[in-house]
């Protein structure tokens, strides 16, 4: 039975940054045992970049900023976890009120700015999972004070190489000023060689290949979608994440809160998140892994996210306001529309839109 409409409310007459973190203890404390999650529908397996996915749903970055709650999000029925974004150096990040719903647009509004707990504290996390888990990405990023922030990313690889199972490279989030700024096809390039650089390093000491993914915003010009994929795939990046939140705010907002800075989700940026990941894909011809982000909430969103490109899918927003249960629904909904248009797999769904 899914309670969650029925403590919804309560929930809701909280701070939103404060139930956040509520979410995170409990999880922590195995509260998601009780939530259950049926096993997976082997239509739903799939892999990616060299990884074993038992489903292609994910949780995305943001909602677990220090890698507290990866065992409660793969038994929510999560089919990979990503945690972070990770600084090396703790920051509090932006002050507070930083955290808004948008209820009556099924969004949000975030300008966290990076708050965690650093490196050290994160490796630890990661150091007391057990060895049987679910796949797990660590998402890295800048110090917002950093003199060198080409240099963090590869000090955040080289701290959680071998413990995670991918890296997620953020250069996307609006919330620290100039980040951004390191989407340019200058600024990615070096910063692309530096982490392929760390990466190759920790190969020849004879460490296993650690897929590095990079998340792109979705505030985008043509040129820019040019320029990414043709970095993309002139080296060696396994995936592309499409996309962090968005700086734009549609005419069609209603709630109170849509005049906050900051980074909004949800509902709204599903269509312009889905776009650029058409685009890119189409930029890309295929042939760079792409994770679908932004807006997702249904098993027809995350169809709709295959369908366009996207071999793996992540949510976040949504939980805010469909609960934990969310997840097993948007499983089944995926499953069965897969089987209504006779894919044997997911795999065979992605890119359908291009065919």
């Amino acid at each position: 039975m899914d309670f969650f409409p029925l403590v919804r409310p309560f929930v809701h007459a909280l701070d939103p940054e404060r139930a956040h973190n509520l979410t995170i203890r409990a999880l922590r404390m195995g509260l998601s045992t009780q939530i259950g999650a049926p096993a997976d529908d082997p239509v739903l397996a799939t892999s990616v970049f060299g990884l074993s996915f038992p489903n292609p749903i994910g949780i995305a970055a943001g909602f677990d900023k220090n890698a507290e709650a990866i065992t409660g999000a793969h038994k929510m029925g999560f089919g990979f976890a990503e945690a972070g974004t990770v600084t090396p150096k703790p920051q509090a990040g932006n002050d507070k009120p930083r955290l808004f719903r948008l209820s009556e647009d099924k969004a949000v509004i975030n300008r966290f700015g990076f708050n965690n707990k650093g490196l050290e504290y994160f490796a630890s996390q990661l150091n007391a999972l057990p060895k049987a888990r679910g796949v797990f990405g660590a998402n890295v990023g800048a110090n917002k004070d950093s003199d060198d922030r080409t240099a963090d990313y590869v000090t955040g690889i080289e701290r959680l190489y071998g413990l995670s199972d991918y890296f997620t490279v953020n250069i996307s989030s609006p919330n620290t000023p100039g980040l951004r700024a390191l989407q340019s096809k200058d600024a990615l390039m070096e910063l692309i060689t530096k982490v392929l650089e760390a990466r190759a390093a920790k190969i020849a000491e004879g460490q296993a290949y650690v897929p590095i993914l990079v998340k792109i915003a979705p505030d985008l010009q043509d040129a820019d979608v040019r320029d990414i994929s043709d970095i993309a795939l002139t080296n060696q990046i396994d995936g592309l994440i499409v996309s962090n939140t968005t700086i734009a705010r549609p005419e069609t907002l209603k709630s109170k809160h849509r005049g906050e800075a900051g980074g909004l989700s949800g509902a709204p940026l599903m269509g312009p998140s889905t776009n650029v990941l058409r685009a890119i894909y189409r930029a890309t011809e295929g042939r760079v892994p792409l994770v679908g982000v932004g807006g997702v909430a249904s098993g027809a969103d995350a169809f709709t996210k295959i369908k366009a490109g996207a071999s793996l899918v992540q949510l976040y927003s949504a939980l805010v306001y469909g609960g934990p249960a969310l997840v097993t629904r948007i499983k089944t909904e995926l499953a069965s529309l897969l089987k209504a248009e006779d894919y044997a797999s997911v795999a065979d769904a992605v890119g359908a839109d291009h065919r």
